[in-house]
């Protein structure tokens, strides 16, 4: 059911969501002890932050734990939660650790993952959360964020924030593998994947006790800059697929040329690795030129993975390219463990289509070339790129040829359709 939707696709004001939002929280004032379940700070711009503050604002004392959906994500420092979430109660905050902190619902049965996906994969996937999730200490669980193209699920947030931002190894591993070998070009800015259908299943088969809400936003590029344009609260998909459908409208950019190159500048309050970071490879994909350049402008990157392990799995495969990652999972081994990490290095290579050159703060030469990307002198190329004085979209460059300027990948997806078609 859908408790509440607001559209205005020229931007809504603050004061009118707010409104709205408290409006919808309303028939929920009855409860006691409530778990809020915002993304980290890599999803700031999705106002989930401010969403979060005003269900605190709202609820006040029944709000009992804020436990944002990390996934593999590094915790929130101190800094992050006070930009994300100023004036919250720091004790609140629970950190989600993937790795440890998991309970399994129930099993998704192994003729659901061949079907989903077409035949490549046989296993079965346990349906993952944080016990505290599971654990029937609360009687609201509001799950907060933004919907926008995702390469792993195709739309990103709803029940993607509870199995696999609150998730466990085995379900965050195999969800990511499977949107890997279906291919991320067939699921970007899709409404449905096959990722979708695997936690939908999971949420009809075994979450039906959890009392989840959720409330999701769909933010618009502007040349005022970003502004909300959508808020939608429910119980169930059609929330979702109400969200899904409008930033398919708004945040899906179609170009009628490919760039021959497209300039991505990751800001470093929310890019730190190349985990994160290669949503400038994600993102702008499907946009760029056979033979085409990508050049991401990446002051806060220090490192490729946010956890150690998948950091050194990333240094020691490198991305490769499907082939080459396909033939070491099915070789078993580290990386067969690890298919979380296997999903992250097919998805961050161009296959050879175009080359992508890392332009990262701390990283060095040596590091950046051994994982396959080009290199290049942050400093140097941001006198050549300085993002403060270029638009989004179509730029002249210094030496006559455009290039198209991306300020946060992560805010939409570029499609040329000519290259789709090319591929197809």
């Amino acid at each position: 059911m859908i408790h509440a939707e607001l559209i205005n696709r020229s931007g809504i004001a603050p004061d009118h969501m707010k409104e709205e939002f408290f409006r919808a929280l309303g028939r929920f004032s009855d409860r006691r002890r409530i778990l809020l379940l915002p993304p980290d700070i890599t999803r700031m711009h999705g106002l989930a932050g401010l969403l979060t503050c005003w269900a605190v604002e709202f609820f006040g004392p029944a709000v009992t734990a804020i436990m944002p959906a990390l996934g593999t994500h590094a915790p929130m420092t101190d800094r992050e939660i006070n930009l994300m979430f100023p004036g919250v109660d720091h004790h609140l905050f629970l950190v989600h650790d993937w790795r440890r902190d998991v309970v399994s619902l129930g099993t998704v049965p192994s003729e659901v993952i061949t079907e989903l996906s077409e035949g490549r994969l046989s296993w079965s996937w346990k349906a993952e959360v944080n016990r505290r999730i599971a654990s029937g200490e609360h009687d609201l669980i509001l799950s907060l964020g933004q919907v926008v193209p995702h390469e792993v699920i195709g739309m990103a947030n709803y029940n993607k924030n509870i199995f696999i931002g609150t998730g466990g190894s085995e379900g965050i591993n195999k969800s990511h593998y499977l949107g890997a070998v279906y291919g991320m070009e067939r699921i970007m800015g899709r409404i449905d994947s096959p990722v979708r259908s695997l936690l939908d299943y999971a949420q009809e088969h075994f979450a039906g006790d959890i009392p989840l809400e959720y409330a999701l936003t769909v933010i618009a590029r502007t040349e005022e800059g970003n502004k909300p344009v959508g808020l939608f609260l429910g119980d169930d998909r059609r929330c979702f697929e109400a969200a899904g459908r409008l930033s398919a409208e708004l945040n899906i950019c179609r170009l009628e040329r490919a760039p021959e190159r497209i300039v991505v500048y990751l800001d470093p309050a929310e890019y730190r690795s190349t985990w994160l970071g290669n949503k400038s490879i994600y993102r702008s994909r499907m946009a760029i030129a056979d033979g085409g350049e990508l050049i991401v402008l990446a002051p806060g990157v220090d490192r490729f993975g946010e956890d150690s392990e998948i950091d050194r799995l990333i240094r020691c495969y490198g991305y490769a390219g499907t082939d080459r990652i396909l033939e070491a999972v099915a070789a078993g081994g580290e990386l067969a463990s690890n298919l979380a990490a296997a999903a992250h290095l097919i998805h961050g290579s161009s296959e050879g289509r175009f080359s992508i050159r890392y332009c990262p703060g701390a990283l060095s030469r040596e590091e950046v070339e051994k994982v396959g990307y080009r290199y290049d002198d942050f400093d140097m190329m941001m006198r050549r790129y300085r993002p403060d004085t270029l638009r989004d979209g179509w730029n002249e460059g210094s030496e006559g040829k455009p290039f198209f300027f991306i300020s946060n990948p992560a805010s939409g997806l570029w499609i040329c359709d000519k290259i789709m078609r090319k591929g197809a």
